[in-house]
């Protein structure tokens, strides 16, 4: 169950995040939620007069709200209201850098703005005029925003649509090099793009606010082994994420499901820990379930317990077995957490001996390119090496294709 004080803490974060000033937080009680207002009658009175005292102007309310309890609250109040999927989608609308992200926020806007035309909203009840010779009581508006904004929303799917092919594209691409894919997952804040940052040398806007990453990024990475991957910084998650969220932002999940280790990094000092690990564990589960991700992604997935610095350092942390405790600010835990993902990689790879003329120099620095050599020897023939390769590269080593 997760905490009341902590879930109040995170809405304040959300509201912060995007530059609002919090004068006025409070947790309500909730025994039975009320279709009118979700709050009580008492409550929606004795928050009109702390609203009023301290002069709010915009209310967020930590919940899913309905069209008819939004109208109704902000009528009550007399100040504008946002429940915690028009928040969210608000951030997500502010921190979108690239063009698909911001097709994304665009399509999972107009999605909740769809589900907030209803009757309501009197202003919305106008008539336009009929079309035709016969008349007739022509369109009302809230008809033809709906009408503009399902046209809308088709269009944004058609783009998004193309957006997903062209990085299927460079995915193909990314296999054709091919590099090992290592997707950094997590609850928003859990300091993955600090990970990243670190890990990498790389320049990811990494700050203590929630969402500040919305666009994959990834970047080159040599484990100790010698061995490169590709590390791509997602997404954060969160509980409760609004539904249009879930789907717009399937693209970005993408790098999750083409990952070959997912790097679940948990805010190991955050009083709510154990519950963000059950909130990422639902999506990735969900993703699992309608054929997005593969069942049995937890047998690739190494669980990073970050920020042991506020802790005391790694010896302080409470680890499950085959979890790494680190600390993305100091650095400390980093080579075991290196040396687990060299293992992890290295556990899906074939081994094969192969025997490789002395005129055949292409093919045995492609081996050396794309493998592991483990073993070297030199014959009369030639050089037999073995060596240890990803699936698909054993494959198309030993179809001739891996020239290309």
């Amino acid at each position: 169950m997760r905490l009341a004080e902590a879930r109040l803490a995170e809405a304040v974060g959300l509201a912060a995040s995007i530059g609002l000033v919090v004068v006025h937080q409070t947790i309500l009680p909730l025994r039975a939620p009320r279709p009118a207002t979700l709050l009580g009658s008492g409550q929606v009175e004795a928050e009109k007069q702390a609203l009023e005292e301290a002069g709010v102007s915009v209310c967020i309310v930590d919940a899913a709200l309905s069209p008819v309890q939004q109208r109704n609250l902000e009528r009550a109040w007399g100040v504008k209201v946002i429940d915690r999927a028009g928040l969210i989608l608000d951030i997500f609308g502010e921190r979108a850098a690239t063009s698909e992200g911001a097709l994304q926020v665009e399509l999972a806007h107009l999605d909740y703005q769809r589900s907030r035309l209803v009757r309501s909203w009197t202003h919305l009840e106008r008539q336009r005029g009929g079309f035709g010779f016969l008349g007739g009581p022509g369109e009302t508006q809230i008809e033809a925003d709906r009408r503009l904004i399902t046209d809308r929303i088709a269009r944004l799917k058609r783009e998004l649509e193309q957006v997903r092919r062209t990085r299927g594209l460079h995915r193909t691409a990314r296999r054709r090099v091919p590099f090992p894919v290592v997707a950094l997952v997590g609850y928003t804040n859990a300091g993955k793009s600090t990970l990243f940052n670190a890990l990498t040398g790389a320049a990811v806007a990494a700050r203590d606010q929630l969402f500040a990453t919305l666009d994959p990024t990834m970047r080159g990475l040599t484990l100790p082994s010698g061995r490169r991957v590709i590390l791509s910084d997602t997404v954060g998650f969160i509980s409760e994420l609004p539904t249009q969220l879930v789907e717009a932002f399937r693209a970005t999940l993408e790098e999750v499901a083409e990952a070959d280790v997912i790097l679940h990094v948990r805010d190991a000092a955050h009083p709510d820990t154990l519950a963000q690990r059950a909130d990422v564990l639902a999506v990735l589960t969900e993703m699992a379930a309608d054929g997005t991700l593969d069942e049995d992604f937890s047998s690739r997935t190494i669980e990073v317990l970050n920020k042991a610095d506020l802790l005391g350092g790694i010896d302080q942390v409470e680890l499950r077995p085959g979890s790494i405790a680190v600390s993305a600010l100091t650095g400390e835990g980093f080579p075991a957490l290196l040396a687990a993902l060299d293992a992890r990689i290295a556990a899906g790879l074939d081994e094969q001996k192969y025997a490789i003329p002395h005129a055949d120099g292409a093919r045995l620095a492609w081996l050396y390119a794309h493998g592991e050599v483990t073993a070297r020897a030199e014959t009369e023939a030639g050089t037999e090496v073995t060596v240890r390769l990803l699936p698909e590269d054993r494959a198309r080593f030993e179809r001739g294709g891996f020239q290309g």
